[in-house]
């Protein structure tokens, strides 16, 4: 089964696990911009702040949703 599809450079969730992994990925990357953003005292230092934490999230969303959407190139 299928968790994610292909839209554009981006991916949308389909079945139950996509979603949840959606939104588990959102709720952290939620979670730690308002922590941070409580303690900055500019813009810049949140995205220091935040960039850590997003980057990663991110990326291993980007990397599950790519593997569990059956688009494999090759």
């Amino acid at each position: 089964m299928l968790w994610f599809k292909p839209v554009g450079i981006i991916y949308r969730p389909l079945s139950l696990a996509g979603w949840v992994l959606t939104l588990l990925a959102a709720g952290f990357c939620i979670h730690v911009f308002l922590r941070i953003d409580s303690r900055s005292h500019s813009i810049s230092d949140t995205l220091y702040g935040v960039f850590p934490y997003w980057l990663p999230t991110l990326l291993a969303w980007l990397w599950i949703a790519g593997r569990t959407s059956g688009s494999r190139s090759a």
